[in-house]
């Protein structure tokens, strides 16, 4: 696991990435927003710990300006400024925890393992998986074997619905009604179309082939 921490206070800085060393965490760590904007936006980080008066720029506009790139990382302000109004700003700007100083070490690591599993937990759910194939339905992107495969929005829909149903056989009037919208056989190739696209695409460069051919019954998604 790896914490960015984000704090102008050096001594502070240095005393949190002790602790959080000693708890088996990797820390970067940066001393002013700039600083610390350009490692959360270019880094991956699992939780990023954030002080609210820094020089160049305030910690609100740190957050503000991160979720405005789309970058998620849970982020958990640690300031002094403990009004109420202090809190509600950050945490509606995008911050996922609001922790005042002073503050106990053994807080702040329970929180940061709070976020840390939260953040997994949606990961997890947001992630359909067969053999070496995994689906990133958040981000709609494919991978397989940890290779990314870029697929249309269609051929990914389609990817999808033979994950959901792996191992049973999906027929042709099944992939026209939940993958294209259409309740009823048409005289039409598409869904033979998109499963030769789809293959070319997740087979043809693996050796172990997914998508097989179930002769007149339909098509079916399995490893062996």
């Amino acid at each position: 696991m790896k914490v960015l921490i984000i704090e102008d206070d050096k001594e502070l800085s240095h005393l949190i990435a002790k602790r959080l060393k000693e708890e088996g965490f990797a820390v970067q760590q940066a001393f002013d927003a700039e600083e610390g904007m350009s490692y959360a936006t270019y880094e991956e980080y699992d939780v990023i710990v954030l002080d609210i008066m820094l020089p160049k720029m305030s910690g609100y506009e740190v957050i503000r300006q991160l979720r405005e790139k789309k970058v998620k990382t849970p982020i958990l302000v640690l300031s002094a400024k403990g009004e109420i109004e202090d809190k509600v700003k950050g945490l509606q700007l995008g911050a996922d925890d609001y922790l005042t100083k002073p503050f106990s070490f053994p807080e702040l690591i329970a929180r940061i393992n709070a976020l840390i599993r939260r953040t997994k937990t949606i990961e997890e759910i947001s992630k359909l998986k067969y053999a070496d194939l995994t689906i990133d339905l958040l981000k709609k992107e494919v991978y397989r074997n940890g290779k990314k495969i870029n697929l249309t929005a269609k051929e990914f829909e389609l990817l999808k619905y033979l994950v959901e149903n792996s191992e049973r056989i999906i027929t042709r009037n099944m992939i026209l009604e939940n993958v294209f919208d259409i309740d009823f056989d048409i005289d039409s190739n598409v869904v033979d179309v998109h499963i030769h696209r789809l293959r070319e695409k997740i087979d043809k460069r693996f050796e172990k082939k997914l998508i097989h051919t179930v002769r007149g019954f339909g098509y079916v998604l399995k490893s062996d």
